[in-house]
């Protein structure tokens, strides 16, 4: 027993409980949020998932931290294989969640959003993959090799969901992995002018609702009721003012006017009923996060977990961005949630999942803690 806790005091002096502590203290100002946002409802239902969600996350972010990634790195290819499997199983166990997208799968009350692990999934194979070419990485075998590893796993990530906001993120997350891989700017230059040369035909493979969706941010008449929601967010985020109007105060949220009010407009929520100041603090702690992600990768002794982390923090910084940017009417409404805010277990649990990856890479940088702990 007097083992044990030695373990856990040592691991809990060298683990990042900076990203810990963050996360767990967002995850909790989250379920304040949630409650409020589900009152009018008269059901505990949201704030129990999201409640069991934090725990199990929580375990989650303690196991992923003692994984030694670069044991199984070796067998990236088979998660590659399972992601593509694992997305394009909606197919088959696929129902609609609440934004009427194919991207769930149930059991019972429980759901699972395969895009939302398959992430994490994409930025180890990914990471494994840039690793495995070494300096090889400017040859245009490497580059065809890597946008094809891209392009399946966001085409079944797509396809089969119709999901634009999860295929937007995984966009990002391989643009920064590219970037952030030594890429040469020619490679860059090269492939972000491809980008904008098949933006027209990508354009042209949006279904009209989610082209409206876009469209509606310079022009609010061509789809009023897409508009609805951008609308009654701006509306609930200025009735907040400076400090809110208090605690389960808010009209947008308590009358029930604002849509997805307690998944993509959660910030609005905030807005309103804590005002700029409750606004402030979100943006403070989600951007102290993604700050201490992008130090620890600058801090890993190896490619390998330098990708990693530098992928973990732009998955975080894309959904922050698009998600407030939802809320404030600068970008487009496509169903990103706000990390450890918003209600939803699969989320949730993925963001400490993620955390818990990073965390393990700085504890392995301290081999003087892992002999410790034998003793």
């Amino acid at each position: 027993m007097v083992k044990v806790f030695k373990a856990i005091k040592s691991y809990l002096r060298h683990t990042d409980l900076l990203l810990l502590n963050l996360a767990i203290l967002s995850s909790l100002l989250g379920l304040v949020a949630i409650y409020s946002a589900t009152f009018s409802y008269q059901s505990n239902k949201y704030v129990i998932v999201q409640s069991v969600a934090l725990v199990l996350g929580i375990f989650c972010f303690v196991a992923a931290s003692l994984i030694d990634l670069e044991n199984i790195a070796r067998f990236w290819k088979f998660f590659f294989v399972f992601n593509i499997l694992f997305q394009l199983s909606l197919f088959v166990l696929g129902t609609a969640g609440d934004t009427g997208n194919r991207s769930w799968i149930r059991f019972g009350g429980i759901g699972i959003q395969p895009a939302e692990f398959g992430k994490i999934i994409f930025i180890c194979t990914l990471a494994c993959h840039i690793d495995r070419l070494k300096d090889r990485i400017n040859s245009v075998k490497a580059i065809v090799q890597l946008t094809l590893h891209f392009l399946l796993t966001v085409a079944a990530v797509y396809i089969p969901s119709k999901d634009l906001g999860m295929a937007v993120a995984y966009v990002f997350i391989f643009a920064i992995m590219m970037f952030s891989s030594g890429l040469s700017w020619k490679w860059i230059g090269g492939i972000t002018a491809g980008a904008v040369a098949v933006s027209p035909l990508v354009w042209r493979f949006l279904g009209d609702y989610q082209r409206n969706r876009i469209l509606v941010l310079f022009d609010p008449a061509i789809d009023p009721s897409i508009y609805y929601q951008t609308d009654q967010s701006v509306l609930a985020l200025g009735a907040g003012q400076f400090l809110g109007s208090g605690y389960m105060q808010g009209r947008q949220t308590q009358y029930n006017i604002l849509p997805a009010k307690y998944t993509d407009s959660i910030f609005s929520v905030i807005g309103e009923e804590f005002g700029f100041v409750g606004c402030c603090v979100v943006i403070v702690l989600l951007g102290t996060l993604v700050l201490r992600l992008f130090y620890n990768a600058s801090q890993c002794d190896n490619r390998f977990s330098y990708l990693i982390c530098a992928g973990m923090a732009s998955m975080f910084t894309i959904q922050i961005l698009i998600n407030i940017g939802m809320c404030v009417g600068v970008m487009p409404v496509i169903g990103l949630t706000l990390p450890f805010f918003s209600y939803g277990g699969s989320s949730l649990v993925t963001m400490f999942l993620s955390l818990g990856i990073v965390a393990g890479f700085v504890l392995r940088q301290r081999p003087a803690w892992l002999r410790s702990s034998d003793e």
